[in-house]
């Protein structure tokens, strides 16, 4: 019986069709492995399986996660975060810990989807923790540096309203959670942030909408919070609404202001690994 095994058309491009056949029929599938997400065992015999290749910049390693957990991909890491893979998915060593970060961060920028017909706009984001409810939860703000207009229109800043189109909420009150939004997913791997996918955790054809140019640690409330809950609220504001703020609470005041005005929009989406 083959494996249950998800190549990706990414991981395809980089270790060839031969590897990936050779995959797909089992002649190279592991059986027993260990997540390499979420760290508990899996056998690509019995349940759906994701092939995920670690790229350095000499050396990749091919590992495998419940596709439950992430994704067939690619992940680019640094040599040194390859190594600390290598010693983690052999077992040799433990899984080295993410340090404590502060309790938001803001990530170089990635491509925005969509960008400006004369200038690519770029998205930073920033990860904290909101409180709602009385509760902590985790979240991502994220804010073009520059107006997105709608492609063939650049007379108008249409990052909201694209953003609506594909599913997320105005948001008019922090105190109330942001609606479920189906079809998107943030994904974890390794106690790093990674991307926040259109498509959902499982699909097939999820794509990343926004992805960090190396993965971005996280403070170890955040992942306690998001592990907990297997759940991030994300909320979006267009270009100059929140701004850099230095700690969290100067962060939810500049949330609140954009909730007031009508510069707000957010979703609920699951976590995927961890």
């Amino acid at each position: 019986m083959p494996p249950m095994l998800d190549v990706s058309d990414e991981v395809r491009a980089e270790i060839g069709d031969e590897e990936a056949a050779r995959l797909v029929s089992g002649e190279n599938a592991p059986g027993p492995y260990d997540c390499t997400s979420c760290r508990t065992p899996g056998n690509t015999e019995q349940e759906p399986t994701s092939t995920v290749l670690f790229v350095g910049e000499e050396t990749a390693v091919l590992a495998f996660a419940h596709a439950r957990c992430i994704p067939s991909q690619v992940v680019p890491v640094s040599e040194e975060q390859l190594q600390v893979a290598v010693r983690s998915i052999t077992g040799d060593s433990p899984a080295v810990a993410p340090q404590p970060q502060p309790q938001h961060q803001h990530q170089p920028p990635a491509p925005a989807v969509p960008p400006t017909p004369e200038e690519q706009a770029v998205l930073g984001i920033t990860c904290g923790l909101v409180l709602c409810q009385d509760n902590l939860h985790p979240a991502l703000v994220v804010e073009p540096t520059s107006p997105v207009a709608r492609p063939g229109n650049s007379s108008h800043d249409e990052f909201l309203v694209l953003l609506r189109e594909a599913g997320f909420h105005p948001v008019s009150n922090l105190e109330i959670p942001p609606p479920e939004l189906t079809g998107w997913s943030v994904l974890m791997a390794m106690g790093k942030l990674h991307a926040v996918l259109q498509g959902g955790p499982n699909a097939a054809n999820a794509s990343a909408w926004w992805q960090a140019h190396q993965p971005l640690p996280v403070s170890e409330g955040w992942r306690s919070a998001a592990n907990r809950s297997n759940k991030v609220f994300v909320y979006a504001a267009p270009a100059g609404t929140i701004g850099r703020q230095p700690r969290e609470d100067l962060l939810r005041d500049a949330l609140d202001r954009a909730a007031s005005t009508g510069q707000l929009v957010g979703g609920t989406m699951p976590l995927a690994g961890t």
